[in-house]
């Protein structure tokens, strides 16, 4: 079975290559290579200005015509992981078919005092050292303000987000991250702490947290943390549980809040934690973030696809289109909101039928396809690449045609040029 389904991704690969650069090369200066912009929200509660990173997927283009809700992903310290996390959600999203985990925007923030808006108390003696810390803290709360009351509603005014909300941190920012949770969550649906300095204020989040998770509900809520090895050479993981060093207080903390986290079953909260033995703290958070993707998101992808190309399948077209309906409302429930099966998904099915010479079965994926985005410019050029591989001329003119119509696209142009061209000659 899985040789089997490596011949479709391959074959989607192939059709499918040309089908994406006819959408989206033409869009794009020949000589850059862009991942995201850089917007700005002034915040009356934080009293400055702040930045923000933003990656729109390809299939949102200008957003005129894409009237798709994506979720939406806030990154802390947003200029250092900003780069991995767009390529490894587009990787696990679009690239060779893949439909791992959704297409999401994401929102980098970058720091204008980093210690202040992700420690969530004050202090003014240093946790390891015991000298007075000459940095500001204890603005968390306050920054969490900003998120709610600021950063979101111009998001959601600015950008098409969906209700679905991931947020990602680490270090300080784990400790932010954990924060949110214990304290506000509704803001987000799932939570992704990256070996969080949970020791902040000798451990009184990592108090908090524990009576928290224990006296309230989580339902719908997910939590993945991610434990570097920050142990002396030589000591076990076994061993640090029990040891007394200051200089081992960081992964002590967060093992006791994962060992406790682990026991409350009956919260709600999904939740998994992973021990990365070859990475410190510094190179942890590419490992982890892929991780809690794959983690996040079992529900997403469509895993019974295979069956519509096993040669002895006899399953209808019409139980075909059941399955990935019943699919996308289940979906739909982990969203909290309708989510239409994935355009470009969708048509990958189509022209894997049509390599294949199964007209009526690719015929249905892209009139499924016409039916959920009827101003997608892309699902009426492959109608009509169905019809032309049928030797209907007339029928893929009329497509080509719609196609242009409902968006500029050059390679439908081409294709009408050829098809007006042959019927001269006719």
């Amino acid at each position: 079975m899985k040789n089997y389904l490596l011949l479709i991704v391959i074959a989607f690969t192939l059709l499918n290559c040309q089908q994406k650069e006819k959408t989206t090369a033409l869009e794009k200066p020949t000589n850059q290579i862009g991942i995201g912009q850089i917007d700005s929200v002034y915040s009356n509660i934080l009293n400055e200005s702040r930045k923000i990173w933003v990656h729109l997927p390809e299939s949102a283009g200008d957003g005129k015509l894409n009237e798709t809700k994506y979720p939406v992903l806030y990154l802390l310290d947003g200029p250092g992981h900003f780069y991995s996390v767009t390529g490894m959600i587009k990787q696990l999203s679009t690239t060779n078919g893949n439909t791992i985990v959704p297409e999401m925007i994401i929102i980098g923030i970058p720091n204008t005092d980093r210690s202040r808006d992700m420690t969530p108390t004050h202090v003014e003696t240093d946790f390891f050292t015991g000298d007075s810390i000459q940095y500001a803290s204890g603005g968390g709360n306050k920054f969490l303000d900003f998120m709610e009351d600021e950063l979101m509603p111009y998001i959601e005014k600015t950008y098409p987000v969906s209700t679905y909300k991931t947020f990602v941190g680490h270090s300080f920012g784990g400790l932010a991250v954990i924060n949110s949770l214990i304290t506000r969550p509704h803001l987000f649906n799932n939570y992704v702490a990256i070996d969080p300095s949970l020791w902040w204020d000798d451990e009184v989040l990592l108090r908090n947290a524990d009576s928290v998770l224990t006296e309230n509900k989580f339902d719908g809520k997910a939590l993945y943390v991610g434990v570097a090895n920050t142990m002396n050479e030589g000591m076990t993981i076994n061993e640090v549980r029990s040891d007394t060093a200051i200089a081992s207080a960081h992964i002590r903390s967060i093992l006791q809040f994962v060992n406790s986290t682990e026991t409350k079953n009956d919260n709600g909260l999904l939740f998994k934690w992973k021990y990365y033995e070859n990475d410190d703290h510094g190179s942890v958070p590419l490992i982890a973030e892929y991780d809690a993707l794959r983690f996040l998101f079992p529900w997403y992808s469509f895993k019974d696809g295979n069956q519509f190309f096993d040669p002895n399948s006899t399953i209808s077209i019409e139980e075909m289109i059941s399955m990935i309906d019943s699919h996308y409302k289940n979906v739909s429930a982990h969203f909290g909101y309708e989510t239409l099966p994935n355009e470009s998904f969708i048509n990958s099915l189509g022209y894997v039928f049509l390599g294949n010479n199964q007209y009526d079965k690719a015929n249905a994926m892209f009139k499924l396809n016409i039916q959920n985005y009827p101003n997608s410019s892309n699902v009426y050029d492959s109608m009509g690449d169905s019809y032309l591989a049928q030797q209907d001329s007339i029928k893929a003119l009329e497509l080509f045609t719609k196609a242009l119509e409902v968006g500029k696209n050059d390679y439908s142009q081409e294709k009408i040029d050829m098809l007006n061209e042959n019927l001269k000659i006719e």
